[in-house]
This record gives C-alpha cells, sequence and structure tokens, in this order.
C-alpha cells in the first residue's frame, strides 16, 4: 500500500483516537492550548520592551517611543485578559471571570513602574557585584540574571492574583533561555542577583530579603514532603527555605527545608548541603581538609 492510499484509509480514524485520548485528560474547549503558549511569550517579549523602552527604535522622538510603549502595554494587557479568562472558565471558575481578567489586568499594569524601579535594582546588583561588568546597560543586555527576574517579577503578581497555569508558563519560559529556575511563587526582594546563572533552582515558597547573591548551581528547595492518606504530595505548606538579607550563597551550595531559615549577612559556602537554620552573621563552609599534594618535581 503506497502512503497517500495509508493516509487517505487511515488517518481519519487515528485522529479521532488521538482526539479522544486526549479529552479524557485534558479539556479541549477552553484550554489556552499551545497557540495560548506562544501568545504568553509574546505577552513577555512585549511586557519588557515596555519596561526597557531602550530595547524601541532608539533613533525615533522619544514621543514616538512613548507612544510605541503605550500601543505595546494595551495590545498585551487585552491579549493576556482573554488568555487569564480561558484559564478561569478552564479551572472551573467562570463565574465572574471577565471582571476577575479585568481587574487582574489592570492591576498588573499599575505595578509596572514600581516593578521597574525594583528591576532596577537588580541591575544595580549586578554591577555591584560582578566586576567583570563594564556598565549597567550591557547588564540590562546580556545577563540572563536580569531576564529571569524581570519575567519573575511579572509572574510572582499574577501568582499572587491566583491566576492559574500562565506564571507557571512564564517562568518555564524564562527557565528555557536562561536555565534559572524560579518558581512564581517564590518572594524576592529588592537588590537581586544570580551571577552566571545557569542551574540556580529557587523553589516555590521560597523568600528571599534584600541584597541576595546567589551563585550558579544553587538549588533553594524542599526536603522530602508529607504525602496524604492516597500518597500523593500535600499542596500549599511551607517546603522551602527563607533567605535573610544580604547573604551570600556561592555556587553549588544546596538549601532544603520550609523550616530552614538563614540568617542575614551570612555567607553559605560553595558545595553546602544545608537542611537546619543557621543565625545572623554565620559563615558556613566546607571544612574537610585538603589531602597531602606534592609539588610534582622530582625529589
Amino acid at each position: 500500500m503506497k502512503l497517500n492510499e495509508w493516509l487517505n484509509n487511515e488517518v481519519s480514524n487515528i485522529a479521532d483516537s488521538l482526539v479522544d485520548v486526549h479529552k479524557n485528560y485534558f479539556s479541549i474547549d477552553h484550554s489556552i492550548g499551545f497557540e495560548g503558549q506562544q501568545k504568553i511569550y509574546k505577552i513577555l517579549e512585549n511586557f519588557r520592551k515596555a519596561l526597557f523602552p531602550c530595547y524601541c527604535d532608539t533613533h525615533n522622538s522619544e514621543l514616538r517611543i512613548t507612544t510605541n510603549v503605550g500601543t505595546l502595554l494595551r495590545t498585551s494587557a487585552l491579549d493576556l485578559r482573554d488568555l487569564i479568562i480561558k484559564v478561569f472558565v478552564n479551572n472551573n471558575q467562570a463565574e465572574g471571570a471577565e471582571e476577575k481578567a479585568d481587574q487582574i489586568v489592570m492591576d498588573l499594569i499599575n505595578k509596572f513602574p514600581k516593578i521597574r524601579e525594583t528591576i532596577q535594582t537588580d541591575i544595580q546588583a549586578a554591577y555591584n557585584g560582578d566586576p567583570a561588568a563594564l556598565s549597567t546597560e550591557e547588564i540590562l543586555f546580556s545577563y540572563p540574571s536580569i531576564i529571569a527576574i524581570s519575567i519573575h517579577r511579572i509572574a510572582h503578581e499574577l501568582y499572587k492574583a491566583e491566576v492559574p497555569i500562565i506564571p507557571r508558563i512564564m517562568s518555564e519560559h524564562a527557565h528555557s533561555l536562561t536555565g534559572i529556575d524560579i518558581h512564581p511563587g517564590a518572594t524576592i526582594g529588592e537588590y537581586f542577583f544570580i551571577d552566571h546563572g545557569t542551574g540556580v533552582v529557587i523553589g516555590e515558597t521560597c523568600t528571599i530579603g534584600k541584597n541576595v547573591k546567589v551563585y550558579q548551581g544553587v538549588t533553594i528547595g524542599a526536603k522530602s514532603f508529607p504525602l496524604d492518606e492516597n500518597g500523593n504530595p500535600i499542596k500549599g505548606i511551607k517546603r522551602h527555605p527563607d533567605i535573610g538579607d544580604n547573604v551570600v550563597i556561592y555556587a553549588g551550595a544546596t538549601i532544603l527545608g520550609g523550616d530552614t531559615h538563614i540568617g542575614h549577612d551570612s555567607v553559605i559556602g560553595g558545595n553546602i548541603w544545608l537542611t537546619q537554620s543557621v543565625p545572623p552573621h554565620s559563615r558556613i563552609y566546607n571544612s574537610q581538609p585538603l589531602p597531602n599534594i606534592k609539588s610534582g618535581k622530582n625529589d
């Protein structure tokens, strides 16, 4: 049998089977789908252009740039509203979904000037914390941590507004772009800097204070979590650590547990595994002595 003949005879049956399987697990009518996922990526791109007007054409006048920023905000706000309505309906929260979506989007856009000021503190923290940085503009255009934290600060507002799905899609998009995995539920203070960034994981119920610096490969995560009577993880409980102000966490450190508190002005050394609290001004290092190393010269 030739391919064209087989396609004509069999594909419609296979397509019906695929739709039936999908309907057993997911909604077809109200899901945002992959097209909605791509729209979210575009909304984030437009929001970042609005937050940083230098992404726009710098040859235009300030009036034209301001007009362009306004257009980006209007278009993206309407697209986001439509997606929020869809996820509410898909989550069996159809009643009042339009009014809730309107208010959520208005609240988010109203917060953009404050979000922009906060991201500027993150840019400044990167400049202050990295001797290789020659300008704040270099940081804005090239540092993955600024992409990750700017997306996080938008997604976190939607997470606090209890918008389903969308904040997580945003955070995982940032993860795919940068290698930095920040759950949208994490609360992060001003002047936050992730140096290098690759492999950093920050969990949902983590809180991070002001002026915190984290290096690559750091995990701020959960210990083994309690299960319900059916063996499923219990949701909605504190699982991740609290990090105080002015803390530095060096590369490869792992800090776990909802009852773990890192006191302010502490330093956590590289490759540390930490599952208990430490007081302010602590210095936690791997103190295992190095083995004797011969010089390599002939004796």
